[in-house]
C-alpha cells in the first residue's frame, strides 16, 4: 500500500464526506479508517466516521467514536446529540436522556432542547 499524504487524507475525507451524503456509509467507513490510522487524533475524522457507523446501524462503533470525541471535547454539544441518539437507538433510554440534556444545555438548538425534554408550550 502506498505511503499516505496529507492530501491523500484530506483526499479520503471529502470522499467519504460524498460517500455518506449518497448513503454509502460503509464505503465512508473504510476511507475513515485510513485518516484515522493516520490522524488518532482528529476530530472531525472521528465525528464523520461516527455518524457513517450509525448510518450503518453499527451502533457501538458509533457510541466508540463519539465517546472518544466527547473525551477530547467535553463541550461539544452535536457530539453530545449524536451519541444520545446513537444510545437511544441501541435502547437505552436512561443514558441517552443524560447525553441529550447536555447537549441542549450546551447549545439550545430546538431540536436539542426538545430532545431533551426542555422547554414547555408557552
Amino acid at each position: 500500500m502506498p505511503e499516505r499524504t496529507p492530501e491523500t487524507n484530506v483526499i479520503d475525507f471529502r470522499a467519504a464526506e460524498r460517500l455518506l451524503a449518497a448513503r454509502d456509509p460503509r464505503g465512508a467507513v473504510k476511507l475513515l479508517d485510513a485518516v484515522i490510522a493516520a490522524h488518532p487524533e482528529s476530530i472531525s475524522a472521528r465525528l464523520l466516521r461516527a455518524r457513517a457507523y450509525f448510518m450503518a446501524a453499527q451502533l457501538r462503533s458509533a457510541e466508540e467514536d463519539f465517546q472518544m470525541v466527547l473525551e477530547r471535547e467535553p463541550t461539544n454539544a452535536y457530539a453530545h446529540f449524536a451519541l444520545a441518539r446513537t444510545l437511544q437507538r441501541a435502547n437505552r433510554a436512561d443514558q441517552a436522556k443524560r447525553h441529550f440534556r447536555l447537549a441542549a444545555a450546551l447549545d439550545p438548538k430546538p431540536e436539542y432542547v426538545q430532545a431533551a425534554g426542555f422547554g414547555g408550550q408557552s
